[in-house]
């Protein structure tokens, strides 16, 4: 378990039950890109008595303390990542595929972008929209 972020919670005044200890290891173990009802499901597996109402409570409290966040890609309603480091993707406009990729070439800008405004950058998320391999094979070329 990440020591950090449950003394984070204590440090906020918050208590450490079962229930959110449940949350975060779902979060520490499964990763990235979980939406709620994976979250409730994984963390029901892990303490049987963990509610939808305390899931979504647990996902407002872990965000407030900058632990995770949501992200909002595509149609679908918010999944949630881990708040610290920084999070790419590639995004296709037409069927909506999500592809995280891990090559970060915004490194050089973050040093620079702190450096220029005096700014201590924590985390960073960088999209990409376009259309994906299957789709630029259905889609007929413009004219």
């Amino acid at each position: 378990m990440n020591q950090q972020w449950v003394e984070r919670l204590r440090a906020a005044g918050y208590k450490i039950t079962p229930p959110r200890l449940a949350v975060l290891q779902v979060i520490e173990r499964d990763g990235e890109h979980l939406n709620p009802g994976e979250i409730i499901q994984r963390a029901q597996a892990i303490h049987a008595s963990v509610g939808r109402a305390t899931v979504y409570r647990t996902l407002e409290l872990l965000t407030q303390l900058h632990i995770i966040r949501p992200i909002y890609v595509g149609e679908q309603g918010p999944t949630y990542i881990r708040a610290e480091g920084g999070h790419h993707h590639l995004v296709c406009s037409a069927c909506g595929v999500v592809v995280d990729f891990d090559q970060c070439v915004a490194e050089q800008m973050v040093q620079e972008l702190s450096e220029r405004f005096g700014f201590q950058i924590n985390s960073h998320l960088l999209e990409f929209y376009g259309l994906c391999h299957r789709c630029q094979s259905q889609t007929p070329p413009a004219a």
